[in-house]
Formats: C-alpha cells, sequence, structure tokens
C-alpha cells in the first residue's frame, strides 16, 4: 500500500471516528440526530470563507462592471460569433449543458465546459490545470486558436481601442488604454462576484437542522462515510483541487500534458460540487448526463484500465442510498450574491 493510500485510509478512519463519535453522544442512537449534534463536519465541510482578491487586481465596482460587459463581448472572438458566456451561460449554472465544448466555427472540443460559479476558489483551473488564477484563465480562450481564436493581441487593442465606450471604460478603470492583460484582470474581476452561497447546505451547517430533509441528511452521511465523496469533494468548495485518473474512457492525456508526470496520465481535477445540480454533463468529457448517472459510476469503481486511481473503488449502494445521496448532492444549490439582472449581458453602448 502506498504512503498516500495509507494517508487517504487513515483520513477517512479520522472521518468515521467522528461520525461514530457523534453517534455515540446522540440520545437516541439515531445517524441523523447525531448528524446534527455535530459542531463540525468531518472534511472540512462548511460554509465558503470570505473571498481575497489578489493585491494586484482589487476589485472595484467599475473593474466588475467592465468584466461584465467583457464577458459577454463577441468581439474578443476572432470572427465575432462567440463570447465567455457562449461556454459559460448564466442560464445553464455558467456552463453550456452541452457534452463538450463548442469553439471557433463551431468545431467541437475535446472537454466539457466546466462551470466558473466559484471558480474563484479554486487552485488551478481548466480541467487540466494548466492555470493557476482567473486572469490566466481568462487569457487563455480568448487568444486560443480552437477556441475564440482571437490569437493577435494587436487586433484585440484595435477592436477596443476603436471603440469610443471601451476605450474611455478602460482609461477610467485602469488608468490605460485596452490591453489583453488588463481584458482578463477585468473579466477576472467580475468572475469574482459570481460565488453562490446560502444553499440549504450551508443554512444547515451554520445552524438551521430544518434546512435538510432526513433524506438528504443520509445523504450528507453517506457522502462521508460509505459512499466516500469527501475523499476528494472536501472542504468549503467541495473540492481537494487535486486530480486523479477515474478511469473514465478516452485518450484525453489530462493533467500529464502540463506535468509530463507518469502518475498524471489522464487524471483532471476535482470538479466543485457546490450548484452541481445546474450543470449537467458531468466529468471532463461530459460522459455522465445526469448525477443519477454519476453516483451509478462511482458505485462501480469505473472500469479497470491502468493508471486508475486506488481510491475508486466498488461502493455497494442501494437503490434508496443512491437517491438519498443525489438528493443532498442538490442541497448544494445556493443562490448568487447579486440580482438575476446582473448576470445578462451588458447593453452595447
Amino acid at each position: 500500500m502506498s504512503s498516500a493510500v495509507k494517508k487517504t485510509v487513515l483520513a477517512l478512519g479520522a472521518m468515521a471516528a467522528a461520525l461514530y463519535a457523534g453517534v455515540l453522544l446522540a440520545q437516541d442512537w439515531n445517524p441523523t440526530t447525531a448528524l446534527d449534534s455535530m459542531k463540525e463536519l468531518p472534511a472540512n465541510l462548511g460554509v465558503l470563507p470570505p473571498l481575497q482578491a489578489p493585491a494586484d487586481n482589487p476589485q472595484t465596482r467599475s473593474k466588475i462592471k467592465l468584466g461584465r460587459e467583457l464577458f459577454f463581448e463577441k468581439d474578443l472572438s476572432g470572427d465575432r460569433s462567440i463570447s465567455c458566456a457562449t461556454c459559460h451561460d448564466p442560464e445553464k449554472g455558467f456552463s453550456d449543458g452541452r457534452q463538450r465544448a463548442i469553439g471557433f466555427q463551431g468545431k467541437v472540443l475535446a472537454r466539457h465546459s466546466p462551470t466558473v460559479l466559484n471558480a474563484a476558489y479554486n487552485t488551478f483551473q481548466f480541467w487540466d490545470g494548466r492555470a493557476s488564477s482567473l486572469e490566466e484563465q481568462a487569457r487563455g480562450p480568448i487568444t486560443s486558436p480552437a477556441e475564440m481564436n482571437l490569437v493577435d493581441e494587436a487586433e484585440l487593442v484595435a477592436r477596443l481601442d476603436g471603440n469610443p465606450h471601451y476605450k474611455k471604460e478602460f482609461q477610467a478603470v485602469f488608468a490605460e488604454n485596452p490591453s489583453l492583460n488588463n481584458v482578463a484582470r477585468a473579466i477576472a474581476a467580475y468572475e469574482r462576484t459570481l460565488i453562490s452561497s446560502r444553499s440549504r447546505f450551508d443554512r444547515y451547517v451554520q445552524g438551521d437542522k430544518k434546512a435538510l430533509t432526513p433524506q438528504e441528511k443520509n445523504g450528507l452521511l453517506l457522502f462521508i462515510a460509505k459512499a466516500r465523496c469527501s475523499q476528494c469533494h472536501s472542504g468549503p468548495n467541495f473540492t481537494d483541487n487535486k486530480f486523479y485518473n477515474l478511469g473514465v474512457a478516452g485518450d484525453d492525456p489530462g493533467r500529464y500534458a502540463i506535468t509530463r508526470l507518469p502518475e498524471d496520465r489522464a487524471a483532471f481535477k476535482t470538479a466543485s460540487l457546490r450548484d452541481v445540480a445546474l450543470h449537467a454533463p458531468y466529468m471532463h468529457d461530459g460522459s455522465q448526463a445526469t448525477l443519477e448517472d454519476v453516483v451509478d459510476y462511482y458505485d462501480t469503481g469505473g472500469p479497470d484500465v491502468p493508471g486508475k486511481s486506488p481510491l475508486m473503488t466498488k461502493l455497494g449502494l442501494t437503490a434508496e442510498e443512491k437517491r438519498d445521496l443525489v438528493a443532498f448532492l442538490k442541497s448544494l444549490t445556493g443562490e448568487g450574491p447579486l440580482p438575476r439582472s446582473y448576470f445578462q449581458p451588458a447593453t452595447k453602448k
């Protein structure tokens, strides 16, 4: 047994110990009553902490407003046909509802569009983690020939500089003319407002023990214990920000293309489960259409392929347990901090 697996086993043991300690303290030995009595949940599950913007890109209202406009701006693509919102549609959980993303001139890309909801809390961006900040992530699709295909920064600058509204706004926000760097900084500032909170799960851990139904509480217990979801979907954003080979079919190298480490072959970032019900389908390739499909996949442990994570093993969930687990996942749907109208394309001036 490798040291990594040993650490995981020990961590699971600690979680189970905490859970059973709660059961022993409960007056009626009811697991959900024990869950209600716990002051802290295992795996550091809880509400999202306050978000800190980077020192070199502080949040301002005017920057956020500019970033919102640019997020929906089709002039940022080579043929002026797509924007960031094409793949990250507010009406579809800031994803696109497709199995795989559509890029320049309708080309079907290799991966599913991840949501940008709560992406500001991610240690890495993109399924393979090739960007370490929202600013870096924003630049990538704009200049990618396969995605938005505005490869030439001079063309981007010319388009924005030739628009009196944008020229004025960039001067007001950055005291500079438009540039790719400042486009990315503005879009990142907007994306840092796309925080989902006040889910029923959040209300539950903040003390409203009636915020979750008995079925959802049982799903939470399964999430922590038998289903072992919290091995990887841990912390307030329900991700450990690590990379795993889940045995999903295909020849996508995943994280390996970035690190060239053999253990990263076909490994992809653990997705956050907050608002997971809003942005089907699932997995890096969109191969699982529903949450029920995802639970079924994990229950089997996935196919036996080389390099698959040792954490992927058969779970033995019953049909009722699967329903409870899905019910809990749906309780992670939250509310945005801003009115719905804020997430619509800005009117061009």
